[in-house]
């Protein structure tokens, strides 16, 4: 919609204006096409493994809980 409008100024602009506009929306494209990229984040992978010997489990951790034993 913002298309034509733009179009219909542009044209009533002397070309040396017009080449300014063409300037400045080649750098609106190259810095929002940077940022973009910097924008993206980098996914960290995973190790297995990493936290062995760090966590520390109960002996009955996969007993039934007390709270829980009526139910049973």
């Amino acid at each position: 919609m913002i298309q034509p409008v733009i179009l219909e100024k542009l044209e009533e602009l002397p070309e040396s204006f017009q080449t300014e506009v063409l300037h400045y929306i080649e750098f609106l494209i190259e810095k929002y096409a940077q940022k973009s990229i910097q924008e993206k984040p980098t996914k960290k992978r995973r190790v297995a493994g990493t936290m062995e010997g760090m966590i520390i489990m109960a002996d009955d951790f996969d007993e039934p809980l007390e709270d829980l034993k009526e139910y049973m």
